[in-house]
């Protein structure tokens, strides 16, 4: 009796051990190949195994493999997937796009400025490590991966994942299963030469597909039963091909890899390789057509897919839904700074720890850190702290200390000019930066800076400058009798300007600042050699304060945005060459905004005005509208329809008006009008409010590039038979 039970209770285990393998669904592994934007084409096939009712139980992938896998791991659906990829300006991703919100006033004049730069490190030039560090990837990945922020095992994701990056130091790869999914997709898709490595967990990582493109054991190994493969590697090119250095480069890395491939493809249960020969890894403007390929390649084996589906329950993906945002910061952890300080760090950031923030801001903090360029690499996680967040900084300081920086520029006043400079940080303080501008060409000047920057405290700089340039001035800005026919003199200008300031950020918009200012003047003409060709040889002493605001997201171009900037001078000293100096001051003020009105059309409205206070006896202290072009110098100002510096007065109110089309990516063609009252005394009466004296329009064009905007402005005046044709080239300085 005791035999037949043991026999009958084996019996049954058996056969409902035979009966769960005969019933259990297989387990399906999805794997993608890393590729650039070929990778596209993961999102149709994902969105041809949505429709078919396909459960996907593991996914894993390389690069571009990685990131697509990863999000689709974390609860997006391919449909959602698609729509991310279209709203994503790839152009800012290759770039590394930092927001020129996000940047100091100190940063928007430095990265406004140079059209080159250098590390220079023992009286050694060197080369960027790479092109673009990746801040803009890595606040992407960030930004969609914020409702798993706390998952730290990979197989607890709502579809286990994996991806796979490499150790450049060893060639080996690294299977990423484990750790903060942003940085995972960050270091698997980080291509050399591109965007730098990513140091993660002590090791120095770069994309995965120079080691594995293709992990299918490691899916495998997770427990899928059916391997489901994309592939959207390039298969060799031929003789006729291989025309250029670069894809010679690519040809050799790919060697290994499609050997590796041929072998994987025979290993893999559902192979599916899209047509995609004719797209490159850049080719990001092709999202659209390399999805629907994607597309097309799945739909080719739709029969192979339908056998993989469980018929009595088609399984559907949910659409992810993401609530908030918002974050409550509870501390702000980082490694130790040698050289920066706990307010400057904060500073950036703008927000202290107890914060309650949206990811927005957080993204914005980051960015104000990435845009100091005194970190190689600035990475980030959000821990759990009850029912908060704790924000850890893994801020690598930059090594380089010093750079060289060089420009190109021509205008209209101060003609061509080379710009060559040396910048260095950490120089005497934590926080600080020093950087001398030589200026050679038809006018040489210079510029030095000095900056503490302390964040939140208050900072301190130092800055001084020589400006100089040979041209015809209004006669309405010099106290001299001159022949009354002539409307302007011929004048030698020499302007050497010195400064000492504080500076601090007032409701986290705008900046405040006071100083002192030393200011010489050497003012001649050869118009008067028969009497005394000197106008001016003083030296000024004056105290002044400053508020701006600032942002506009291009400073040449701006699609959006607006700014103000406003400052009082108060003269109280002078050598007084002239006999005659009496203290006073000026005060000036400038508001501007744009906004997109058509998809390509912006428009920007400008005003601005300024006059003297006191018995003002320096002219050359004036107002003096005419050109353009040139970085304005003291109160010299542009103005549509004149010649450089042709109106004059002690006191003046002006408005412009411009509509800027983008004809295409990158090339301007603008119309611009400006209105103005400008004379002595305008606001002691009503004169200032009356129908604008003067007016000015421009028709044109300008190109953006790397050296900065080269621009062609036709501008001619209605109260004036004269026109003007005016080149500027290179960034303003």
């Amino acid at each position: 009796m005791k035999k037949f039970v043991v026999f009958f209770f084996l019996f049954f285990t058996f056969l409902v051990s035979f009966s769960q393998d005969t019933l259990r669904r297989p387990k399906i592994g999805v794997v993608l190949s890393g590729g650039g934007a070929k990778g596209f084409a993961h999102i149709g096939v994902l969105k041809v195994l949505e429709q078919a009712g396909i459960k996907i139980d593991y996914i894993g992938g390389t690069s571009m493999g990685a990131v697509v896998g990863g999000l689709y791991a974390s609860g997006y659906n391919a449909f959602q997937i698609d729509s991310i990829v279209k709203v994503t300006n790839f152009d800012n991703l290759l770039i590394d796009y930092i927001p020129r919100s996000s940047k100091s006033f100190y940063e928007k004049r430095n990265d406004e400025l140079y059209a080159l730069v250098l590390p220079f490190d023992k009286f050694k030039i060197g080369v960027p490590q790479s092109l673009s560090k990746g801040m803009f990837n890595y606040n992407l990945f960030n930004k969609l991966t914020l409702h798993v922020r706390h998952v730290r095992d990979f197989n607890q994701l709502p579809i286990p994942f994996l991806c796979i990056a490499t150790n450049i130091e060893t060639g080996e790869q690294v299977v990423l299963d484990k750790g903060v999914l942003a940085q995972a997709l960050f270091a698997s898709s980080a291509l050399p030469s591109v965007f730098s490595p990513v140091i993660l967990e002590g090791k120095l990582l770069v994309d995965g597909g120079v080691s594995n493109n293709y992990p299918l054991e490691e899916i495998r190994k997770l427990g899928a039963d059916i391997i489901i493969g994309v592939d959207v590697q390039n298969g060799l090119r031929d003789r006729g091909q291989l025309r250029d250095a670069t894809k010679i480069l690519f040809q050799i890395t790919n060697l290994q890899m499609i050997e590796k491939m041929k072998l994987n493809s025979k290993n893999t249960n559902l192979y599916i390789k899209p047509d995609i020969k004719d797209f490159g890894a850049v080719s990001f403007e092709k999202a659209k057509e390399i999805i629907l390929r994607g597309e097309e390649a799945a739909f080719s084996v739709y029969e192979q897919i339908d056998k993989l589906a469980d018929k009595s329950n088609l399984y559907k993906k949910p659409k992810l839904k993401i609530e908030s945002d918002s974050l409550h910061i509870v501390n702000i952890i980082y490694n130790n700074l040698v050289n920066y300080s706990k307010p400057y760090i904060e500073g950036k950031l703008k927000f202290k720890p107890g914060a309650k923030i949206r990811y927005n801001d957080l993204e914005t903090g980051i960015n104000n850190i990435d845009a100091t360029h005194n970190f190689g690499a600035v990475t980030y996680s959000l821990e759990p702290n009850g029912g908060g967040d704790d924000l850890v900084l893994n801020l690598n300081e930059n090594p380089v200390k010093t750079f060289l920086k060089f420009g190109l520029h021509y205008d209209g006043l101060y003609k061509s000019a080379v710009l060559a400079n040396i910048t260095n940080k950490k120089m005497l303080y934590k926080n600080d930066v020093a950087s001398i501008d030589l200026i050679v060409g038809d006018n040489v000047r210079y510029n030095l800076d000095y900056y503490i920057d302390n964040g939140y405290n208050l900072s301190v700089g130092f800055k001084s400058q020589l400006n100089q340039f040979n041209k015809n001035v209004t006669k309405q800005i010099s106290s001299l009798s001159i022949d009354p026919l002539a409307n302007t003199l011929n004048v030698n200008f020499l302007d050497v300007t010195s400064q000492l300031y504080f500076q601090s950020i007032f409701a986290q918009k705008f900046l405040l600042g006071i100083g002192l200012e030393y200011k010489y003047l050497n003012i001649n003409s050869q118009t008067l050699s028969t009497t005394n060709p000197l106008i001016d040889r003083s030296k000024y002493g004056n105290v002044f304060a400053y508020m701006k605001y600032d942002s506009f997201d291009n400073q040449y171009f701006p699609t959006k945005g607006w700014y103000f900037t406003s400052d009082i001078h108060n003269y109280l000293l002078s050598s007084n060459y002239s006999g005659k100096f009496v203290p006073f001051s000026i005060a000036k003020a400038d508001i501007g905004f744009a906004v997109k009105i058509f998809k390509r059309t912006i428009f920007k409205f400008q005003t601005e005005g300024g006059f003297s206070i006191g018995n003002k006896s320096v002219p050359f202290f004036d107002f003096s509208l005419g050109g353009y072009g040139f970085i304005p110098l003291n109160n010299f100002k542009p103005f549509y329809g004149y010649d450089f510096l042709s109106l004059g007065g002690d006191g003046y109110l002006k408005s412009s008006a411009s509509i800027d089309y983008e004809i295409f990516r990158k090339n301007h063609l603008n119309f611009s009008a400006n209105f103005a009252n400008i004379e002595n005394d305008l606001f002691d009466s009503l004169d200032w409010i009356s129908l604008p004296k003067y007016s000015g329009y421009a028709l044109g064009y300008g190109v953006e590039t790397v050296m900065g905007p080269l621009e062609i402005k036709y501008s001619w005046s209605p109260e004036t038979t004269n026109s003007y044709t005016w080149f500027s080239i290179g960034f303003w300085f």
